[in-house]
């Protein structure tokens, strides 16, 4: 990092207030993903139409990270992060301004615009936090694994509760009310965020230049193709896929049916969020990974990389025996799907882990920048295929395709260990 870091006996402090500032970014972008595809699904967009109202976003997160490790070098990981709350707020706001009166092609233009901003948001907000933690956490034998995990892990818990309030809002509160709310907290977090951030952060150098944004090193550049396959698997099923078959599964059609139908969904995907943030947080211990030297935490990263292919095959295969929503089916699903998250959260925490360690302190914006551009073009990728396959061959394509992206994972970490 080429800004200065301030010595600090408040390095922890301002690893506390970043990462209550990252909880409150990420409870209203989880929201927000949930009123958004919730809301559009019940005004009739096709499964493409919303994944479409996704793509700006993960898109604005791919141009975002590719500047990230310059814009935070240039003007200070404190000021990336209060960029981020900010452009959340106007997110929000801006959507109220949406028209029930507009053309489809109209309101799908709006929303992706509007969740183009708020893709940039999360990733200014992400890459500010994650680089944080290399540089504030203490010297010592496993520290850096256990606080990026306790960081990524507490994170997902915060989102998932936000999938649920999300859902909950839309229920209760309606659209408009749900966003107005959601912008008013979020101003009153960046306000106290701004007014009490301790120094331990890297203030701004004028003299950084965008250059240099590709890593030489080989393990960053593998690790990052593992990881844009690696989100790609679960987008495939999370964005689109497997909630739109929840809501015509649990949903009867009319208002009551569908507001149940919201509680449900956005309860299950955030008890899947939830439970993911929390076996991340426990990863350093569940792979006993104190004391253990890189080359064993890449060893158990192709192990684990292994164990996700088979799980997304398995449920296609039953979606397609099944030929037609059952409740046996369902509760496979289910189930399916909260074994894919315990070990896609392993996969997912040892990846967080061996970025930063593979990175320098110099360029660790530069590389963790890279890192999540890789991230968000799974996403993308993700979002995109999970409304065509959903379209095209309903929950068996969907299902399938996050087994061939979960394989490609696998190959690619597997190439990893080469550059160890």
């Amino acid at each position: 990092m080429t800004g200065t870091v301030k010595p600090a006996p408040n390095g922890l402090h301002a690893y506390a207030a970043v990462t209550a500032a990252y909880w409150a970014f990420m409870l209203s972008d989880g929201a927000l993903r949930m009123l958004v595809l919730l809301h559009f699904n019940g005004l009739g967009f096709t499964p493409i139409q919303l994944a479409w109202l996704f793509l700006l976003y993960e898109l604005a997160g791919i141009v975002t990270n590719l500047a990230a490790g310059w814009i935070a070098a240039r003007f200070g990981l404190t000021s990336t992060l209060y960029a981020g709350l900010l452009l959340q707020i106007g997110a929000l706001v801006a959507l109220t301004a949406l028209d029930p009166g507009w053309s489809v092609l109209a309101s799908v233009a709006f929303v992706m615009a509007v969740q183009g901003a708020s893709g940039v948001a999360k990733d200014l907000a992400k890459m500010s936090s994650k680089s944080a933690v290399k540089v504030l956490a203490p010297s010592g034998d496993g520290t850096l694994f256990r606080w990026v995990a306790a960081l990524t892990g507490s994170k997902n818990a915060v989102k998932g509760l936000g999938f649920f309030l999300g859902a909950a809002l839309l229920a209760l509160a309606g659209f408009d009310a749900a966003v107005w709310g959601m912008a008013a907290v979020l101003t009153v977090i960046l306000v106290a965020v701004a007014l009490f951030m301790p120094d331990g952060l890297p203030t701004k150098d004028k003299a950084a230049k965008f250059t240099g944004w590709w890593s030489a090193d080989p393990r960053i550049t593998r690790l990052s193709l593992a990881r844009m396959f690696l989100f790609g698997a679960r987008d495939v099923w999370f964005v689109v896929g497997v909630p739109i078959y929840f809501q015509m599964v649990l949903s009867d059609g009319t208002p009551e049916g569908r507001r149940w139908a919201f509680f449900l969904i956005g309860g299950f995907l955030a008890l899947w969020i939830i439970a993911y943030g929390a076996v991340q947080a426990a990863a350093p211990r569940i792979l006993n990974a104190k004391g253990k030297p890189e080359a064993a935490i890449v060893a158990g990263a192709i192990r684990w990389a292994g164990l996700l292919v088979p799980i997304p095959f398995a449920l296609a295969a039953l979606a397609w025996t099944a030929g037609a929503p059952a409740n046996w089916l369902s509760l496979s699903i289910v189930a399916g799907l909260l074994l894919f998250g315990f070990v896609f959260a392993i996969n997912s925490a040892v990846h967080s882990y061996l970025i930063l360690a593979f990175t320098s302190a110099e360029r660790v914006t530069r590389d963790v920048g890279f890192y999540y551009m890789s991230n968000a073009a799974g996403r993308l990728v993700g979002t995109l295929l999970s409304g065509v396959s959903y379209q095209v061959g309903g929950l068996p394509l969907c299902l399938a395709t996050a087994g061939i992206m979960a394989a490609a994972s696998w190959i690619s970490v597997r190439r990893l260990a080469r550059a160890t």
